[in-house]
């Protein structure tokens, strides 16, 4: 039996490799288009809507831990962006107002292999 692609576990799966291709500064051959960075910022995105939808000793527990740790870890990993400056190729997909947003859209990577 195979995992959804868009279950919790794959949002998961998928914030964490963005991340761990953050810190080692984009290493490898994979190819990684800014569309890709944008659909896993959607995944974040969709992490916080279900930790939120979460009875609140979950987001206490092993899977609240988790999200904190790997978002600490996209902070030591990105700069803040308080201008913006992919808000042209990566746009939010959620229906709610720009200032509601998660810090992960107002925030962009030290290192970005789309600029090369």
């Amino acid at each position: 039996m195979t995992v959804p692609v868009y279950s919790v576990a794959g949002r998961f799966a998928s914030w964490e490799r963005v991340v761990r291709r953050m810190e080692s500064g984009w290493d490898g051959d994979d190819f990684y288009p800014i569309s890709a960075y944008s659909n896993d910022l959607d995944s974040r995105e969709a992490l916080d809507q279900v930790m939120r939808v979460l009875p609140e000793r979950v987001g206490e527990d092993r899977l609240g831990h988790l999200l904190a740790r790997l978002d600490e870890r996209f902070r030591a990993a990105t700069r803040p962006d308080p201008e913006r400056s992919l808000r042209p190729w990566v746009r939010p997909t959620a229906e709610r107002p720009e200032d509601e947003l998660g810090e992960w859209w107002r925030r962009r990577p030290l290192c970005m292999p789309w600029a090369d």
